[in-house]
């Protein structure tokens, strides 16, 4: 009969249990959505008036702009992703997992030398959100080194894997000199394969000074990408990295962007 009693008061406690943890994963969610954010046009509207874009350079306070942003190990089929970007003049910005980096040097080289800007998204796809500050610190320090080892140049942008971002990460990518890139649009290319689902996703979505997610190893987004490029391109808008989105502001670390 003691055993019976017992076991009501421990399932009640293990279901407590599970409900406070749930509670507090959803807490971190909505704490996490509501961070401050700055859009590419507060961005461009904080500096001073008359404050020119570097020669050359595309000026989104008078063109209508848009950044494609690719999340992934520079793997194939991303050179081939690159050629449709070059036929389209369509420089890009590349968030790099650091894992893979040395087996496709060229690749990254080749980003590089074709004027798409290069971001860093961790070593191993971590939830920056859900480890230590020291682990955020060794997951962007390396990725970044690893990059520039490649470049000569480390990356003054990061994305937080899965958008999960928190105070204690704004202030290591902060004192790391990177700020943080989050998204207007995502085709949830990871959910299909259905090239034409990701193309309608991306125009639904697609708006003056956007940024759209997508992720080239997926085997639907780059056969997508002949439609979106040429579909935006009728639309109007002129395609440009993240850095040329926010200019003439500079990217701020630790800042939010989106």
């Amino acid at each position: 009969m003691k055993i019976l009693r017992k076991r009501p008061r421990l399932l009640i406690l293990l279901t407590l249990a599970v409900v406070a943890t749930v509670t507090a994963t959803i807490a971190m969610a909505i704490r996490a959505n509501r961070m401050e954010t700055v859009s590419p046009r507060a961005a461009r509207d904080r500096v001073a008036a008359g404050t020119v874009v570097p020669a050359g350079q595309v000026d989104c306070r008078k063109t209508k702009c848009i950044a494609l942003t690719f999340d992934g190990n520079p793997g194939e089929p991303t050179d081939r992703l690159m050629d449709l970007l070059e036929q389209y003049k369509a420089p890009s910005t590349f968030f790099l997992e650091g894992r893979r980096i040395h087996k496709f040097p060229e690749v990254v080289r080749r980003m590089a030398q074709d004027g798409h800007e290069i971001g860093d998204h961790t070593w191993t796809h971590a939830v920056l959100t859900d480890v230590s500050d020291a682990q955020i610190r060794e997951e962007l320090r390396r990725t970044a080194r690893a990059i520039s080892g490649i470049t000569g140049s480390e990356p003054t942008l990061m994305r937080p894997p899965e958008g999960r971002t928190d105070d204690r990460v704004s202030k290591v990518a902060g004192e790391l000199g990177m700020a943080q890139v989050l998204w207007t649009v995502t085709a949830k290319d990871y959910e299909t394969d259905d090239s034409a689902l990701i193309t309608k996703r991306v125009l639904d979505g697609a708006d003056r000074d956007g940024i759209i997610l997508l992720h080239p190893l997926h085997k639907g987004t780059v056969p997508a990408m002949p439609s979106i490029l040429k579909a935006l391109s009728k639309q109007g808008y002129t395609f440009v990295t993240v850095s040329q989105l926010l200019a003439p502001s500079k990217a701020v670390p630790g800042t939010i962007y989106k």
